[in-house]
């Protein structure tokens, strides 16, 4: 399923939301001016799984270069795919989570989610050097946190079938993200097995890892929730 609206208006205007958005598109728009110079641009701003080892190691010399290129890449992506699904998810979802949040707590949240989604696939695949980039730490972190404040939510969703992504229908917000985080731990066991190459170079343990830090994280910053705006799912019968 891909969600591709909720009913769950925002009582605040979502600044840092939006900035998220822009900052996103606007480095995107950067990459693709480099042209035959990318790979390098992301092989120098890439994170490395060595590097954090290192650092967890004892290293601190590595500490200020791993969060450095932590933050940079969290605003890289691979490909026109890569930034429109982190970009679907974090419009339909960031601007609900930064409304309970509040907007500074809400982009520091953001930010310790994608740091908690570099150290797990660091821990997942120690040895490689392969740079990893994009949001989608940060953004599955948006996620947990929209599971806990907003689970009955309705989510408006297609599925990416040939005729039947035509047609949209409503689940609640559990299920759409349960369904998303089982996906992201069985992709996760798989580049630990002999079926890694199944994964197609995607990161999965950083959306997990996000998607964990984003749990707990949501314990310290939600704030007490007011009577709710938005319309809980419902399953109807016909008789």
């Amino acid at each position: 399923m891909i969600p591709i609206g909720d009913r769950n208006p925002t009582r605040n205007f979502v600044f840092i939301n939006y900035v998220l958005l822009f900052a996103n598109i606007l480095v995107f728009v950067y990459e693709l001016s480099l042209g035959d110079r990318l790979d390098q641009f992301i092989g120098a701003w890439g994170v490395r799984s060595p590097e954090v080892i290192a650092l967890l190691g004892g290293q601190l010399g590595f500490l200020r270069v791993v969060l450095l290129k932590s933050l940079v890449s969290m605003f890289l992506h691979g490909g026109w795919l890569h930034l429109i699904f982190n970009m679907l998810f974090l419009w339909i979802f960031g601007d609900n989570v930064e409304d309970n949040f509040g907007s500074v707590p809400y982009l520091l949240f953001y930010l310790l989610a994608g740091f908690g989604a570099v150290l797990a696939q660091a821990l997942l695949t120690p040895t490689s050097g392969v740079p990893a980039i994009g949001a989608s730490g940060a953004i599955s972190g948006v996620l947990a946190a929209y599971l806990l404040l907003y689970p009955r939510a309705s989510v408006r969703a297609i599925l990416p079938i040939p005729i039947l992504f035509l047609f949209s229908f409503f689940v609640p917000a559990w299920l759409m993200i349960l369904i998303w985080f089982g996906g992201q731990l069985l992709n996760s066991y798989a580049a630990l097995t002999s079926a890694a190459e199944m994964t197609g170079g995607v990161a999965y343990g950083a959306h997990v890892g996000g998607f964990v830090a984003g749990l707990v994280l949501t314990l310290f910053f939600r704030k007490p929730q007011l009577p709710p705006r938005y319309e809980a799912y419902q399953q109807y019968y016909r008789r």
